[in-house]
């Protein structure tokens, strides 16, 4: 079996770190590894199945050493924008986690469960982008209710870990958590209130229409990956004190009346999505169902009005972000190239 050259950029954060964990669970073919960092993470080193790899620090000398054939970033757009077009150059396929490429009309945005139909006529030396991770998991549910009835319109609250933030998010809950518990006031620093014990409904810069980056980046991704540009979305991004897995509670208007025997059906045979939707028994995602694990988990299922609404559904879809929205994603477009024999 063939095997290849993959780069991780960024393989010191917790999503490149999950990029290596990955790599080596899911036996993909790798025949030599190369994590780059900044020179904050010289002389560290990632875990790659059994073994430890020293980081390499992403300069001009070593970025000439190699010559991967995947390249996978996660170290946010400025890092991206001045290196993911070198190593494409260079014939690699560069998987981009950043929003740095997402919205660039050459630039394909890809779920591989939604749209992973446009792989098929990629060729080495591209750029490809890993969506937002709180619009991977949502797009998979309305992708299948699309299919199914068509969308009018579509309305979400997220409600967000910290780990959204990396590990400084993880650190500052963690903290803040303890300062309380001491009698202490803490102070935010990654996030623009207080995490613990509390929620925010404000997650990146904010817009003068009142619209914060991260509901701007799932409005314009959603409408890209799902090839309708004039869906209507409104979306609210919270951010809430759990440390991993982001929840959704996802509402889309449809086009024809919908069946939710159907819709449940339909879900249960979709790859990626686990369903989780039985109320008489108390059965619903929550975060701690789906952290480390590769599934969508969808909840919930109702219909709008108080139930009398049936070309209105409901529900609550919850995942992994650092795995299934982040690392998971972007090896599984990788996974897709090499199945389709195009590398």
């Amino acid at each position: 079996m063939k095997s290849y050259n993959i780069a991780v950029v960024g393989a010191t954060g917790l999503v490149g770190r999950e990029f290596f964990a990955l790599l080596a669970e899911r036996d993909f073919p790798v025949k030599d590894v190369y994590p780059f960092a900044s020179e904050r993470s010289l002389g560290e080193s990632v875990m790659f199945g059994d073994r430890d790899v020293d980081v390499l620090v992403l300069n001009e000398e070593n970025f000439e050493k190699v010559n991967p054939d995947i390249v996978f970033f996660s170290a946010g757009g400025l890092v991206a924008k001045k290196w993911a077009p070198l190593f494409a150059e260079k014939g690699a396929f560069v998987i981009d986690n950043s929003s740095a490429f997402r919205m660039d009309n050459d630039v394909a945005l890809i779920v591989p469960e939604v749209n992973g139909r446009l792989i098929d006529k990629m060729k080495k030396g591209i750029i490809i982008a890993n969506p937002n991770c709180s619009t991977i998991q949502m797009v998979l549910f309305l992708d299948a209710l699309n299919k199914l009835y068509g969308l009018k319109r579509v309305s979400v609250s997220t409600y967000q870990s910290v780990s959204g933030a990396g590990k400084k998010g993880i650190n500052e809950l963690q903290n803040q958590v303890t300062d309380l518990f001491s009698g202490k006031m803490p102070e935010p620093a990654v996030f623009p209130q207080r995490i613990a014990f509390n929620v925010i409904p404000h997650i990146g810069a904010f817009n003068p229409d009142g619209y914060c980056e991260e509901e701007v980046k799932m409005v314009n991704e959603s409408r890209k990956i799902l090839s309708l540009p004039n869906l209507e979305v409104d979306v609210t991004t919270v951010r809430v004190p759990v440390f991993y897995s982001h929840s959704e509670v996802v509402t889309a208007d449809l086009d024809d009346d919908a069946d939710l025997d159907d819709v449940r059906k339909f879900l249960a045979k979709t790859d990626g999505i686990r369903l989780f939707d039985d109320f008489e028994e108390l059965l619903y995602p929550t975060p701690a169902d789906a952290s480390g694990t590769d599934a969508v988990f969808i909840g919930r299922l109702r219909f709008g009005n108080g139930g009398k609404n049936k070309n209105r559904v409901s529900a609550f879809v919850v995942a992994d972000n650092v795995r299934k929205g982040a690392a998971l994603n972007g090896l599984q477009i990788a996974e897709t190239i090499i199945k389709k024999g195009i590398i």
